[in-house]
């Protein structure tokens, strides 16, 4: 992506992901120092050891990572959904999460899974990620099931002095979806310039 912009002509620019793209986000921000200004990271816990991926397995009641992350079945898909939403939908029939199941999760499996197989953090007892150069926005759903508020807070003090944690209340994994207005409020804010926290 890095490589693109820069063929592109782009000389600075911000980067942004949420869970797995916060990954993709944290390392342009590493690779391309010089021209990333700022950093915002979602609901990704980039700061995880192997104790956090274990306990993510036993929340989710599943032995593999994949089975939770790209579900194959509808029950799969609702176990995914509600640990990535405060308030699961009501009932949701069994083809309609199997439609999910083919547009989101069906096109490109091999390449999902291994992309997911690629992350190199979370796999031991080693914190991977270290601070960052660049001002930080670390955006989190309080009741986060996928990686938990105190993953957050640990990633705050991480990434150092350049970096600020802004909590959204009744959101869970994706905060971006559950209350919109908010979490793009403070985005836009903190991308703008002004640094007063809505919370």
């Amino acid at each position: 992506m890095g490589k693109l912009l820069e063929k592109l002509g782009v000389e600075k620019y911000s980067v942004m992901g949420t869970s797995y793209g916060g990954f993709v986000a944290y390392n342009m921000a590493k690779l391309f120092e010089n021209r990333v200004e700022k950093v915002v990271i979602a609901s990704s816990g980039i700061n995880r050891i192997l104790k956090d991926h274990k306990e993510l397995l036993e929340r989710a009641k599943v032995d593999k990572i994949e089975d939770l992350m790209l579900p194959k079945t509808a029950s799969q898909l609702k176990n995914l959904m509600e640990l990535a939403l405060f308030k699961p939908s009501m009932y949701l029939p069994k083809f309609l999460l199997n439609d999910f199941i083919t547009t989101l999760y069906s096109d490109n499996l091999k390449e999902k899974k291994e992309l997911l197989m690629g992350l190199t953090f979370g796999f031991d007892d080693e914190v991977r990620a270290s601070p960052l150069p660049q001002d930080v926005l670390i955006v989190w759903g309080d009741h986060d099931q996928i990686f938990p508020l105190k993953k957050a807070v640990e990633l705050n003090e991480l990434l150092g002095d350049k970096a600020r944690l802004e909590v959204i209340k009744n959101t869970s994994h994706i905060p971006q979806a559950e209350d919109a207005n908010k979490f793009n409020d403070i985005v836009i804010k903190f991308l703008s310039g002004h640094r007063n926290s809505l919370l």
